[in-house]
């Protein structure tokens, strides 16, 4: 007898199959003489449309609404039917007695393999495979410590209600909105808070009104001395002549030292990455989107396998890993990380609370080096910056901490306080991990070298400074700020319901980990965001679905009060049963707010240019590297792309250019007045023997062409596509 494997993509259950010996290729499987690993491509099957309840449901019309299917079917996902087959055939294969599920360790790894087996009509008993890392030892360990698939059946119902209620909730709200003003407009319980949080950020920035400030520093020497008020310890002050009558009456006079404080002092290393924290990381550093990190990612610890799970909001590690970071440090010990990882080998290896924590590791640990072997030279230059992230933070977390001497000088003034700061370095500990640069940077900032001066010496001459500013508005969001926004969004909650906070905090916020990415690029082609340089706005359709959508659907609430549910569900505290009740009737109160809502949608981005399909007037549409005419009726399906930001370079100021123009007729053009055509930049290019080549061009057009073709409005096909990145954690792999 055989048992099988279920891995969820095709590159792991390569390697799994390798581990277990399987060589023999058979159709979308690999069998060995024990196990055949058979695997998804993602997800397999999905929630089925709603025309499959219903003919009717094909058209949308408010008077259908809301659909409420009494059970969920399933259905498989056409493209990736044929895998399907395969898989179902191994399942029903004589000599199968058991499957292995080997899909990610969480809760929609979980999903993926479930509906598949309830799909195929499976009945034979279940395994499950729980490891954070790819590499060959933990395979071998995970299949040595097989869990029973029975521990997992809550853990199964949780994800099975999220995605249900995402369905019932976000399908409906969107065809309503849809059908009662006529425009593509689509909400969820992950999506439209997003869209508040930037709403309310560019509502402070509006209001804002800046007040003048003023401050006084002193410069003796080379040094520069801060006054500080003796009551309210400020450094500044609104009232300007409070600052004027001070640099009247000091105006010549002498300063002396009153005190002298030196303090030793330490700082430890930063926690270990999550996913949203190395995207933070990635974003400020690189200009990496949070899509982009999350692909590199995903191909360091599936191709690569030189990082583990990446899908993790932990930042910690568990007690059993700290046995292999010696493993771990010799695997990543090469090229610049050689000499840094080699000092800690011949070290005791103690466990630190500082990034060892089981009570704060919940599906996956923090993500870290595995024990593979690393190659550089086999990862794209892309690849290696998060790489380097990932281990520097490693490695720094093992080194020592960063100690130093802060020396605090105050002086007087004619009874006024100014004070200066230095520092002395002790050790420099796990700053040693960083580059030189990075070091100097962070050392100097606001960080003078004093002379060694004592207690009670007159200071003379001095030179007063008036120094003066303006407060400034909040900043915009831009990626990074917006993650940490979604991670945490409980300074949005209008209630300030504690227990909500606490579960909004400890579920990760709006979204997941897995699904934050996903979820910001959907809201960037969905035309409801677009980004000015690196900092992002809402379009007029975004401001106007927040005014027409139920003010629930606006709220982070909605989303810890779910979670906070689904975490009873899988600990088998709450019956599934129950919670899909709630979620029928509040459904259903939503559509009835919708239909009696009596707002108005109109666009202000209409054109002179007419639908060559339909001759409606098109929308002109800013995606978030391109701009698109669309057409106004949400029936017709005609998309153009007008513009689009490439990554081919201007040669007179180096920006990115944009390509312009249909076919033959292509241009690049940049904002500084420089203009090419597409052929001339292909001959210039391949004179100079440099930048972009003909493939990388081809592939673009290419791409440009298809993304031309597109319908925008599939009806539920869309709103389906849109609800799995709204609210619902379904993966597009």
């Amino acid at each position: 007898m055989k048992s099988l494997v279920i891995a969820e993509k095709p590159s792991v259950a390569r390697d799994i199959a390798r581990v277990l010996k399987c060589n023999k290729n058979i159709n979308g499987a690999i069998e060995g003489s024990q196990y055949i690993v058979t695997w998804g491509l993602g997800h397999l099957i999905t929630l089925a449309d709603p025309e499959d309840y219903d003919k009717k449901y094909k058209d949308w019309n408010m008077e259908d609404l809301p659909m409420m299917p009494e059970k969920f079917k399933l259905e498989i996902i056409k493209q990736t039917a044929k895998q399907f087959q395969a898989v179902k055939e191994q399942i029903h294969r004589k000599e199968v007695n058991q499957i292995i599920i080997a899909t990610d360790a969480g809760r929609e790894g979980e999903l993926v393999a479930r509906l598949i087996l309830e799909r195929a009509g499976n009945h034979k008993p279940l395994k499950r495979l729980w490891i954070s890392s790819v590499t060959d030892k933990a395979i071998r360990e995970g299949f040595m410590n097989l869990k029973n698939g029975a521990e997992y059946q809550n853990l199964y119902d949780a994800a099975m209600c999220r995605a249900e209620a995402d369905w019932l909730v976000g399908i409906n709200a969107t065809r309503a909105l849809t059908c009662k003003y006529n425009a593509q407009l689509s909400c969820g319980r992950v999506q439209t808070p997003t869209l508040a949080i930037i709403a309310k950020r560019e509502e402070e920035i509006k209001n804002f009104v800046p007040k003048p400030y003023y401050g006084l520093n002193v410069k003796i020497g080379n040094i520069l001395f801060t006054w500080q008020d003796r009551k309210t310890k400020n450094v500044r002050t609104f009232q300007k002549d409070q600052i004027l009558s001070l640099l009247k009456n000091l105006k010549g006079k002498s300063a002396v030292i009153v005190n002298i404080k030196k303090t030793p002092k330490k700082s430890y290393a930063p926690l270990l990455y999550d996913l949203t924290e190395l995207q933070r990381e990635a974003n400020k550093r690189f200009n990496f989107s949070a899509k982009e990190t999350l692909n590199l990612m995903q191909r360091l610890y599936e191709n690569h396998k030189v990082l583990t799970y990446p899908r993790t909001d932990s930042r910690y590690l568990t007690s059993d890993i700290v046995p292999t970071i010696k493993e771990r440090l010799k695997a990543c010990g090469v090229g610049p990380y050689q000499k840094l990882a080699g000092k800690l080998v011949t070290q005791p290896m103690k466990e630190s609370p500082s990034y060892v924590n089981n009570q704060k590791v919940s599906d996956h640990h923090a993500i870290i080096p595995t024990e593979q072997h690393v190659q550089l030279g086999h990862m794209t230059a892309e690849e290696k910056k998060i790489y380097d992230l990932v281990v520097r933070r490693f490695l720094s977390v093992l080194y020592p901490p960063y100690e130093y001497e802060e020396t605090k000088v105050t002086i007087e003034i004619e009874k006024e306080i100014f004070s200066a700061t230095g520092r002395t370095v002790k050790n420099l500990g796990w700053k040693a991990v960083y580059e030189k640069e990075e070091q100097e940077e962070e050392e100097t900032e606001g960080v003078q070298e004093l002379p060694e001066w004592k207690e009670q010496e007159l200071l003379k001459p001095i030179e007063l400074i008036l120094t003066e500013g303006k407060t400034t508005p909040p900043a915009h969001f831009n990626e990074a700020t917006l993650l940490s926004a979604m991670e945490n969004p409980t300074v949005y909650m209008e209630t300030k319901d504690k227990t909500m906070e606490k579960t909004l905090g400890e579920t990760g916020g709006l979204g997941t980990v897995a699904t934050r990415a996903d979820i910001i690029e959907k809201l960037f082609s969905s035309f409801l965001l677009e980004k000015r340089g690196k900092d992002i706005y809402l379009t007029s359709k975004a401001k106007q679905l927040l005014e027409l959508v139920p003010q629930d659907l606006r709220k982070p609430e909605l989303t810890a009060d779910w979670e906070m549910k689904l975490s009873k569900i899988a600990r088998g505290n709450l019956k599934r049963t129950i919670f899909m009740k709630d979620i029928r009737g509040y459904a259903n109160q939503l559509i009835e707010e919708i239909k009696t809502g009596e707002g108005q949608f109109r666009h202000d981005n209409l054109t002179n240019t007419k639908c060559p399909v339909c001759g409606k007037r098109m929308l002109m549409v800013k995606g978030k590297n391109s701009e698109m005419l669309i057409c106004q009726d949400r029936a017709c399906a005609h998309r153009e792309v007008v513009s689009r930001t490439s990554n081919a370079r201007c040669p007179v100021c180096h920006k990115k250019l944009e390509l312009r123009g249909k076919e033959e007729n292509q241009i690049f053009v940049c904002s500084c007045g420089y203009k090419e055509k597409l052929q001339a930049f292909k001959e210039r290019r391949k004179k100079e023997g440099a930048g972009i080549s003909k493939k990388d061009i081809q592939n673009y057009l290419n791409k440009q062409k298809k993304e031309a073709k597109q319908p925008v409005n599939q009806a539920f096909a869309e709103a389906l596509a849109k609800l799995n990145l709204q609210g619902n954690d379904l993966r597009k792999e």
